[in-house]
């Protein structure tokens, strides 16, 4: 199973990178990963909200294929704890899952195309993080799920 993790807008912040670089580095020992990036629509300033949300979904769209499972970075999908991450990721192994396609939207979310297209939505939490975080988050928590599925000692119960 490849995953891929679509996000709009480059990551900005050094630290952030490094961070990520890390994990990215890390999970390629278990799976083919694979971050795209969606460059930021420019003069935003002078769209809606709702324009905006639809010229991001229509470049998110872009980028899935008919057959690709599609889950959405969303704070009204399923919450997870790690190990419940890791058996979600595992049940899409076994299932045959080819293309695992995680999205983090813009600023004010998804479009309803987009939303009609998911195959799901999970939440990292309750909390509201930047669109950058959630990336090192993200690429951290992907890389716990492999050494929970892997029985390594990274994830401590």
């Amino acid at each position: 199973m490849k995953v891929t993790f679509l996000v709009i807008g480059k990551t900005d912040q050094k630290y952030l990178q490094e961070g990520i670089k890390i994990f990215e580095k890390r999970l390629g020992h278990y799976l083919p990963y694979e971050m795209k990036i969606i460059p930021d629509i420019k003069n935003n300033r002078k769209l809606s909200e709702s324009q905006q949300k639809e010229k991001e979904g229509e470049l998110i769209l872009q980028q899935v294929q008919n057959s690709d499972t599609v889950v959405l970075m969303d704070e009204r999908g399923e919450n997870f704890d790690s190990i419940g991450f890791s058996k979600y990721l595992e049940k899409k192994m076994v299932m045959g899952t080819r293309n695992l396609i995680f999205v983090i939207g813009g600023p004010y979310g998804f479009s309803d195309k987009v939303y009609d297209r998911a195959n799901g939505k999970i939440s990292l939490s309750r909390m509201t993080f930047s669109h950058q975080m959630v990336r090192l988050i993200f690429v951290e928590q992907l890389y716990r799920a492999m050494t929970i599925l892997k029985n390594e000692p990274y994830h401590h119960q």
